[in-house]
């Protein structure tokens, strides 16, 4: 395990710390993005665009990320 471990982290090219940090922001977005969707299921009125427009805007944070990666 440590040694997938450190081969992800050598082709993500970056440290530890970093990659921690990273996937810590796309966690707690996707977590926001999750709580908004619950929350537009039961007032549909509620957050109409916001989870579909987070997930994009994560999606290019992490294309984003591995074009200046290699």
């Amino acid at each position: 395990m440590i040694k997938n471990s450190k081969k992800h982290l050598k082709d993500a090219n970056e440290n530890y710390l970093q990659h921690m940090l990273a996937a810590l922001k796309i966690s707690f977005q996707l977590f926001v993005a999750s709580l908004q969707a619950l929350f537009h299921s039961i007032i549909p009125s509620l957050f109409t665009k916001s989870a579909s427009t987070k997930i994009k805007k994560l999606y290019f944070f992490i294309e984003d990320r591995k074009k200046n990666n290699h």
